[in-house]
């Protein structure tokens, strides 16, 4: 058996480890991780030996910083390699955790006991390091160097329970966390309020705030930052009434707030829409002194911006002295916010010339306004910088340049961006990229792309399914419906809402109806979806019913409440006798609209020119059409209203330069189509459609009723056909509409007497409307029909519009 080398303090070293001369190069820095080589230096004294550790990998900067840990006896530093030669080590834990690694991993004797390593580590300030650890933001390391002081029984304080506290809220490791506060109850830390206040925060950050709640009443002592600690536990769990709550008894204990916890009240006031108490509150802040903190003052503008006060934001903003990137930051999403896109873009470019420090948020700030605005050029330049930055990978930013690219109609670049994010996309990143393909009309794709997304294990959330459930009718709300149920979503606010608005479009208020009740947060918009649903459907009744509801739940109605309840209650009859009365009140209405103290915007000017092609009133129409056209040039309504009035009018000429002006804009002019859905399945049509395998017999169909009608005394009625041609062939396009295919596939692929549903993008044309009037009564079938503006229930020849849509 060999005999072993003593090292310093006599501790028996293996043969493993050899010792070599000073004389002798060092090791070289690349050695093999896992393989742990000594060198030793002659001794100078007897208690003066330095132990050079070579090994394959760098410590950090936090490790390095320290000075040289020196021991009773001997007096042990520690060097390790770096690019230029050996740095000084001094972390004795670490030696510790080397020679356990060395222990396991070639079973070499006992190096020391326990007692002889406590003696070692006896003077060194372990402390020091997990704050180092902390201080550095290497949390798991300082976790780690924590509990393997915990094993070696080395002295700890409440500074170190603490800091280690704070460190288990940060990675949200309550079980840890709950082991360490028993610790801290087993050696008397728990009453230090340093202590208490950190297990509020841990607390906050991983189980709630009850225990948070438990540990703050049971303080004996407490600061200002143990209250702004539950304050800021209350805002992270949205309970911001009890923050406020927390805040006013803050104000009865004589507690006085620091810019931390003004920051944190007013965080939690935006969040609560409560801004008059927020102005109180700024009015405390001046009291203190703290209006110019820039931490507070960054507060402030988030609370002005989010409670609509733009100004007010503003005007905190301009008064500060010293502004950093947040402030920047939250006064141009403030202006997004508040739909002020062309002052934000005008502060960013301003932010720029000031020097001031571009952050992925900014950039996310600025791609929404290019996404609202259509500004394909910028969003490319913004792309590039962010690519030249080395920023093109956060996820964040990648999700808004997609949907910068899909609002401004680029779904190549969108889709080429898309394609590069493959195994590292969030269902937050395919949700964008479906929405975009839904927005551009893309409904096939935006399909496969959610199948694809199914296949590759990412599940989808709440807004995935209201973004699919906008693609109806192509997409069948029964099957988006089941899927939400199986994933515990239907009972979300976004979910049901378009659940229940596309079931009203579909004219099923039954389930509609249901999908309210099942909503567990209702806001205005659910209310208002609702309501909508039963004026849509002509129902007054159920439109009372619900205004009554929301009336009891104490939510505030908005102006499409009002407008929702206002329709439903009007009749048809009382509809059509109001358009007869307005018929020669165009003029008026013009002259009302000129008088007004502000001007008027887009949906009031397309309102009178869709009354002019109503009335065919040329003149007011064309005055009407050119104010629209010039505060949406990309309107396609607008052009079809215009081009429309002139076809209705007889003047083919001016309906051609509506048109001509239509492509030099590159306006495009959405098709009509139709869809039906049939056993679950959907299918669509658009005029003249052969491209469906049953398309020989839906032809059939359409002549086979074509004859009947004539029987019954159908016309067609070839002034709604707004094209320059020849009255039999207005007759054959009458003949191909949408809507006309769908019916006929409804009759053909449905058993006798089954109801039809049918759904439309545009407005039902007048000859189509009279002709399904005319096959409910021959067929004996009910058609129910969604068109862009109603439901027409035509039954028996009769439709439940009342002639008026």
């Amino acid at each position: 058996m060999r005999k072993k080398n003593k090292g310093p303090s006599g501790f028996p070293i293996s043969d493993d480890y050899p010792f070599r001369r000073a004389s002798q190069q060092p090791p070289p820095t690349s050695a093999s991780h896992g393989v742990w080589r000594f060198t030793g230096a002659p001794l100078l004294k007897d208690d003066d030996q330095r132990v050079a550790i070579s090994f394959g990998w760098s410590p950090s900067s936090a490790e390095l910083r320290h000075s040289q840990v020196r021991i009773r006896q001997p007096a042990l530093s520690f060097l390790v390699p770096c690019s230029s030669g050996f740095s000084l080590y001094p972390s004795p834990l670490t030696l510790v955790v080397l020679v356990i690694k060395n222990m396991v991993s070639f079973k070499v004797q006992t190096i020391c006991s326990t007692e002889c390593l406590r003696e070692i580590f006896f003077g060194s300030n372990h402390n020091h390091l997990l704050f180092e650890y902390a201080r550095a933001s290497n949390n798991a390391q300082a976790l780690k160097h924590f509990l393997g002081i915990r094993r070696l029984g080395l002295p700890v304080n409440g500074a170190s329970f603490s800091c280690v506290l704070k460190i288990c809220g940060i990675l949200c490791d309550q079980i840890m966390g709950k082991q360490i506060h028993c610790d801290c109850i087993k050696y008397g830390f728990v009453e230090e309020v340093s202590v208490g206040t950190s297990l509020i925060d841990m607390y906050a950050k991983t189980e709630g705030v009850c225990m948070a709640e438990k540990v703050f009443d049971e303080m004996p002592d407490r600061n200002v930052v143990s209250w702004t600690s539950m304050l800021t536990g209350y805002s992270l769990r949205g309970l911001h009434d009890r923050a406020v709550e927390l805040f006013l008894h803050m104000q009865m204990e004589g507690i006085k707030p620091n810019p931390y916890t003004f920051a944190t009240v007013l965080g939690a006031l935006a969040d609560r829409g409560a801004v008059v108490k927020g102005m109180q509150v700024h009015t405390m802040v001046v009291k203190f002194g703290f209006e110019l903190t820039t931490y507070v003052c960054n507060s402030l503008i988030s609370m002005y911006s989010k409670s609509g006060m733009i100004r007010c934001a503003k005007a905190v903003f301009d008064g500060m002295e010293v502004r950093n990137a947040v402030s920047w930051n939250g006064m141009i999403a403030g202006l997004v916010t508040n739909g002020h896109d062309l002052v934000a873009l005008d502060l960013f470019h301003k932010m720029r010339y000031f020097r001031i420090k571009l952050t992925q948020a900014i950039f996310v700030t600025i791609l929404k306004v290019c996404a609202n605005i259509k500004e394909i050029v910028f969003t490319k330049q913004i792309h590039s910088f962010v690519s030249k930055m080395g920023m093109e990978f956060d996820p964040n930013l990648r999700t808004a340049l997609m949907v910068s690219y899909t609002k401004c109609s680029e779904m190549d670049d969108t889709l080429k961006l898309f394609g590069t994010m493959k195994g590292v996309s969030s269902v937050v990143t395919w949700t964008a990229i479906i929405g975009g393909l839904i927005q551009n009309r893309d409904i096939n794709k935006a399909v496969n792309l959610y199948c694809q997304m199914c296949r590759e294990g990412v599940k989808p959330n709440e807004f995935t399914y209201s973004t699919l459930l906008a693609a109806h009718p192509t997409i069948s709300v029964f099957q988006i419906h089941a899927q939400s149920i199986k994933t515990n979503y239907e009972s979300a606010t976004s979910v049901g809402t378009a659940l229940l608005d596309n079931y009203m479009k579909i004219g099923n208020s039954y389930d509609a109806l249901k999908v309210f009740e099942q909503v567990e947060e209702k806001d205005i918009v659910t209310w208002s979806a609702i309501l909508a649903g039963y004026a849509q459907l002509g129902d007054a009744d159920g439109a009372i019913r619900v205004y009554c509801q929301l009336a009891n739940y104490g939510v505030r109605p908005n102006e499409y409440t009002f407008s929702s309840i206002i329709n439903a209650c009007s009749s048809p009859m009382a509809a059509i006798e109001q358009g007869k009365h307005r018929a020669g009140l165009l003029e008026k209405a013009t002259v009302f609209i000129n008088d007004m103290p502000f001007p008027a915007g887009a949906t009031i000017w397309r309102s009178l020119l869709a009354a002019c092609r109503v009335h065919k009133n040329l003149e007011i129409g064309r005055l009407a059409g050119d104010k629209l056209l010039s505060l949406k040039p990309q309107d396609s309504a607008a052009y079809v209203l215009l081009s429309n009035l002139y076809a209705t009018a007889g003047n083919w000429q001016e309906r051609s330069k509506v048109r001509k002006l239509m492509d030099e804009r590159n306006v495009k002019k959405e098709a009509g189509c139709s869809w039906i859905e049939i056993k679950n399945k959907t299918y669509s049509f658009v005029a003249g459609d052969t491209s469906h395998s049953s398309s020989d017999l839906i032809y059939l169909k359409l002549k086979e009723l074509s004859l009947r009608l004539r029987d019954a005394g159908y016309l067609p009625d070839v002034n709604y056909v707004l094209h320059d041609v020849e009255d039999e062939h207005k007759e054959d396009i009458l003949f191909g509409h949408s809507e006309r295919l769908a019916v006929a596939f409804g009759l053909i692929a449905t058993p006798p007497g089954t109801l039809l549903q049918i759904v439309k993008n545009l407005r039902v044309c007048g000859d189509c409307h009279t002709v399904f009037k005319l096959i409910s009564r021959i067929e004996e079938r009910e058609i129910i029909v969604r068109d862009s503006n109603r439901f027409h229930h035509f039954k028996d020849g009769v439709c439940s519009c009342g002639e008026y849509w």
